[in-house]
């Protein structure tokens, strides 16, 4: 954990947030600014900065992230539909909180390219 990170503080229950699911590696919350009727965030417990650090150590990682957004997925109602899933690496990728984190987006069209 890092102690100025804000999503460890989440984990940490410093911060509140919305919780949807969780287990021993990975948690999902609601975004607190949804850019889709379902915009969910799913971390790993475990402070990953991005992409770029995972090993062979922690890729299970985000195993544990990718089945646990398909199962938000169903339960949100949106696996029929579509949804979308997107990790932001780097500054450059738009990522603004450097704790690896999967957006899960649904519930509207989405558009392509995102931006």
């Amino acid at each position: 954990m890092s102690d100025d990170c804000l999503f460890c503080k989440i984990i940490n229950g410093v911060i509140p947030a919305d919780i949807v699911d969780q287990n021993d590696t990975a948690l999902a919350f609601r975004d607190i600014n949804p850019q889709a009727a379902t915009h969910i965030l799913i971390i790993p417990k475990a402070h990953i900065a991005s992409t770029r650090d995972l090993n062979d150590g922690n890729i299970h990682c985000l195993s544990e992230m990718a089945v646990m957004a398909n199962k938000i997925a169903d339960s949100e109602g949106i696996s029929e539909s579509g949804y979308r899933w997107v990790i932001n690496t780097g500054n450059d990728g738009g990522q603004t909180v450097h704790h690896l984190h999967l957006h899960l987006l649904g519930g509207r069209q989405l558009q392509w390219p995102p931006g």
